[in-house]
């Protein structure tokens, strides 16, 4: 619920026109009280666009997995579900049976952690109902009826399979993302959200990556990984049937163009944290959030493709900890009292 305004008192009337002549002016300093406020607002933001893109990214790679174990009946099952549970950072009883079911309920349906589907989404209506000031309100509907959609979905997913409750979160993330291009001025809250989105899209392309590279006998294959990624249409449109390892490992992280790429999203958040902080600076780089993007983001920029597998390992380490390493910096920087947004059970 919304707060109520107070309406000033006719008294106050030529002190409010006042202070909006110094807004019009571009004069008008704000209290610090009232600054901390601004910046949490937006830094909700940034956490509701962070919790979607993790649910969406969570039901396409759980979506990519579930038809793979169909589709290969006699794969080890068991190591698939316990290497997509390893991906997204979800911590098991080792007395517990690695099954379908278990899998959803701690990746879909759990809402108590926000590392899986119903979790972030709570976690992103609970960042966005405290930013209402910078959501707009076709996001928060949107956000709103998502949620008290999901019970719905579930028992519509135990009948028919969990394929629809997955489509159902990808195409409200997908609206959500849609609306917040179309409905929000391109300020520093809709900044904040589209820095959040981007963070967690390198984050999850590099955990993605990571399992691959253990290459066991259960690690996802390559045309998999762009499955679960979502980019296996823009890959074949691109590169056509040539789908050897080298080359989706290249257009997963250096595709310039494609926008779930690890380049793609570094330069995307990059750029939000140029225009949220200017640096007058003459000589480096001095802002803590934007350094170990902006070296990460670098590496990968001149990066040579021909030696890109040999150096995966190192490089999905770089990501991974250039993306915390940032979300520190950026809650310190911007409003120290709030926490950064990170996986459950992340040390």
């Amino acid at each position: 619920m919304r707060p109520k305004r107070i309406l000033p008192s006719s008294g106050h009337g030529g002190h409010l026109r006042r202070v909006r002549a110094r807004r019009r002016l571009g004069r008008d300093v704000r209290t610090p009280g009232c600054a901390a406020s601004a910046i949490q607002r937006d830094l909700r933001g940034a956490g509701a666009g962070r919790y979607v893109e993790r649910a969406d990214d969570t039901a396409r790679i759980l979506d990519a997995y579930l038809h793979r174990i169909l589709e290969d009946p006699w794969s080890d099952e068991e190591g698939a579900r316990s290497s997509l549970l390893a991906i997204l950072g979800i911590e098991i009883d080792g007395e517990e049976r690695v099954d379908t079911d278990l899998a959803l309920r701690r990746l879909a349906f759990d809402e108590a952690n926000s590392s899986a589907i119903a979790g972030a989404l709570l976690s992103a209506r609970t960042n966005a109902r405290g930013a209402r000031e910078v959501v707009s309100s076709e996001m928060w509907e949107c956000l709103n009826v998502t949620w008290h959609a999901l019970p719905q979905q579930r028992r519509a997913a135990d009948r028919l399979g969990p394929h629809a409750y997955l489509r159902f979160v990808r195409e409200r993330a997908a609206l959500f993302f849609g609306l917040a291009d179309s409905t929000m001025s391109q300020d520093d809250g809709w900044r904040f959200l589209v820095l959040g989105r981007s963070l967690e899209r390198v984050d999850m392309t590099a955990r993605l990556l990571s399992v691959r590279v253990l290459d066991a006998s259960h690690a996802p294959d390559w045309t998999m990984l762009l499955r679960a990624s979502g980019a296996d249409e823009s890959f074949l449109r691109t590169h056509g049937g040539s789908g050897d390892a080298a080359r989706i490992a290249e257009f997963l992280l250096l595709d310039r163009l494609f926008p779930r790429s690890a380049l793609h999203a570094l330069a995307t958040a990059e750029q939000c944290l140029v225009e949220l902080g200017p640096d007058p600076g003459r000589a480096g780089v001095p802002d803590p959030a934007r350094r170990p993007i902006g070296q990460v983001r670098t590496r990968l920029d001149y990066a040579e493709t021909d030696r890109l597998l040999s150096q995966l390992p190192t490089l999905l380490v770089d990501l991974q900890d250039a993306c915390l390493l940032s979300s520190q910096a950026i809650a310190t920087r911007f409003f120290q009292y709030a926490p950064p947004v990170a996986w459950a059970l992340e040390r």
